[in-house]
């Protein structure tokens, strides 16, 4: 056997051994509970420790496939980890075991440092560290040996009895891990329970319906963004890598912090509440110009200023600090939550059915107007009433302002930017948004001539985006096409771009296109 073939037989047995790691790591969480789970409590304490401008560039590259990427690029660096750990271990030990053990301490404070983490949920990684490096210092054993058996003197084992071994422990050990590490990731999800609990949930019908969608509201305009954006296709952008899973019977919100009385209610209760209907247009301050980071619902739920106004809120408070039950948080001022006209919901249903997984069941919040990481808490399980000089949101020390207020903006759908359209008349089609203060004109610039008034379809409300489509008689030759939007404020977009971090993206979406 040659040295570089024994090295590369070292790695696999690291590879194997953090197979182990994980696979029995997740089948004692099954009876710690899922939280004692390290692969997603490991992914999501590297989101926290990334700077802020490498999540915005993941985002701004992958978008909605953000923790997709995420995950590959952990699951590399395992495997580039537990070949070198297998390396070592052959060469040096016992430093394969130093870098196991020390995987396995990253893996316990990862664990242990979730919201609402206890003692024991620390057991399965640690278990899971102790198996893995049984299995890296016997495998490397067992390597050894067939090294030394393939060596020509009198008295060896035949070398094909300790390749049976070494490979027998190798195949068996990470077949086994997988097998048993996926059955087991996939009863600690506990998806599939609580996704039977939404489907089996009939929704109340709305104290106060929403209206339907009138035609003038939405253009048939093929390529164009639909009105309504139904579930499947509504962006998802959070720092949850897994869905959280929450049995609705088992739900509570509490309303707490500076308020004269907490309050603390369950889903039932919610439910019996005057429900309110409300279309309105979410978008996420990572989107950049022309970005698709932005959908628009109909949403179900109970207003927010209603369940306040029952907690009291004391003098001097100006925020509340919404709380993920799987620990982010959203700083929100409390005097839009309060506003008459600001229909602020805890939202239970959208389009029609319970929140989907993804997107918070059972309970979020939909807030018009700001960002979604100042307002749209999934998974809300807490209120605190506070002041903004006292608490902080998640991402605002990380980098992003307080408030986030969406800024006017507007995107082009079709044609699609390096798109080959047919001479004559073109549509040029898209949508525009103001959340909360609504879209009064939008002009579109072609080739860089004289700004032209597009065709507005209805408006269905300000807290949703616009359709517009300006008909264009194409001629030969490449062009340019720019927008821009004027909100019901008289005020128009500027021409300078300016990027989604601290505040939200500015300036004039702009295509190519070919005729």
């Amino acid at each position: 056997m040659s040295a570089r073939t024994a090295r590369w037989l070292a790695a696999l047995v690291g590879v194997v051994a953090a197979l182990v790691v994980l696979g029995v790591a997740e089948a004692v969480a099954l009876l710690v509970g899922p939280a004692g789970s390290p692969l997603f409590a490991v992914g999501s304490l590297v989101i926290d420790l990334v700077p802020p401008g490498v999540k915005e560039l993941v985002i701004s590259l992958f978008g909605t496939g953000d923790k997709a990427v995420l995950l590959t690029v952990l699951g590399v660096l395992v495997v580039v980890l537990a070949g070198l750990a297998g390396a070592l271990e052959a060469r040096r030990p016992p430093w394969g075991v130093v870098i196991f053990g020390a995987a396995g301490l990253f893996g316990v404070i990862a664990v242990l440092t979730r919201a609402g983490a206890s003692g024991l949920d620390g057991a399965p990684t640690i278990v899971g560290a102790v198996a893995g490096i049984v299995v890296l210092r016997i495998g490397i054993r067992r390597l050894t040996r067939w090294r030394l058996a393939a060596r020509p003197r009198s008295g060896a084992v035949a070398p094909q009895v300790e390749r049976r071994s070494f490979l027998t422990l190798t195949i068996v050990a990470g077949a086994a891990s997988l097998l048993v590490g996926a059955g087991a990731r996939a009863m600690n999800a506990g998806a599939t329970a609580v996704t039977q609990v939404r489907n089996r949930l009939v929704l109340p019908k709305p104290a106060t319906a929403a209206p339907p969608v009138a035609p003038g509201a939405e253009l048939d305009i093929p390529g164009l963004t639909p009105i309504v954006t139904p579930n499947a296709d509504f962006y998802r952008i959070d720092t949850a890598l897994q869905v959280p899973s929450i049995d609705s019977a088992s739900w509570r919100l509490k309303v707490t912090g500076m308020v004269e009385n907490p309050i603390e209610i369950d889903f039932a209760e919610l439910l019996a509440k005057p429900l309110i209907e409300h279309m309105v247009t979410l978008t996420c301050v990572s989107n950049d110009v022309g970005g698709n980071l932005i959908g628009n619902a109909l949403w179900l739920g109970y207003p927010i200023r209603e369940l306040l106004k029952q907690a009291v809120p004391k003098a001097g408070a100006d925020m509340v600090l919404s709380t993920s039950i799987d620990g982010f948080t959203a700083g929100t001022p409390l005097d839009v939550l309060l506003d008459d006209g600001t229909e602020a919901l805890l939202a239970v249903g959208m389009n029609g059915k319970p929140l989907p997984l993804e997107h918070g069941f059972p309970v979020r919040m939909v807030v018009p107007g700001l960002y979604g990481y100042v307002s749209a808490t999934k998974w809300l399980v807490e209120l605190e009433v506070t002041r903004f000089a006292d608490a902080q949101g998640y991402w605002t020390p990380r980098g992003w302002s307080a408030r986030g207020p969406i800024k006017l903006s507007s995107r082009i759908d079709t044609p699609a930017d390096g798109a080959r359209v047919g001479a004559g008349q073109v549509a040029i089609a898209g949508v525009a948004w103001a959340q909360h203060t609504g879209v009064q004109r939008v002009e579109v610039q072609v080739d860089g001539g004289q700004w032209v008034e597009a065709t507005l379809a209805d408006s269905i409300s300000a807290d949703t985006w616009r359709q517009w489509v300006y008909r264009w008689d194409a001629t030969k030759g490449t062009h340019t096409v720019r927008v821009r939007a004027t909100d019901a404020n008289g005020v128009t977009q500027g021409k300078t771009y300016v990027p989604p971090a601290p505040d939200g993206s500015e300036g004039w979406h702009e295509i190519s296109f070919s005729v």
